[in-house]
């Protein structure tokens, strides 16, 4: 009986100290995060960007809903692409819906 109730009187000590290594941990967490999901993520943004920027008349394109054109003219947002073999089908559509482009000597 003596043994439990010396546990009891014991009084609590280092509250405070866990509150540094707990915060570490926190830091620790949200670098790991911020490397492996927003670094990828903006890279890839980069490249698109580069890429679209690069676009010239007579570019092979492929667009987000799947089709694959020819550019035959260009503004500042927007592409008009020619689809098909049929030289009538020309569509304009923003820059942003392009994903892919092949150059035509490639």
């Amino acid at each position: 009986m003596g043994i439990l109730l010396t546990g009891a009187d014991a009084t609590p000590t280092g509250g405070g100290a866990g509150l540094i290594p707990m915060l570490v941990m926190y830091a620790v967490i949200i670098g790991a995060m911020w490397f492996f999901l927003m670094r990828p993520q903006r890279k890839e943004r980069k490249r698109l960007a580069a890429m679209i920027a690069a676009l010239e008349i007579g570019d092979c394109v492929l667009t987000t809903a799947g089709f694959i054109g020819i550019v035959i003219d260009i503004t500042d947002d927007t592409v008009i692409v020619e689809f098909g073999n049929n030289k009538n089908c020309r569509i304009p559509m923003e820059k942003s819906a392009i994903t892919k482009v092949e150059k035509p000597g490639e």
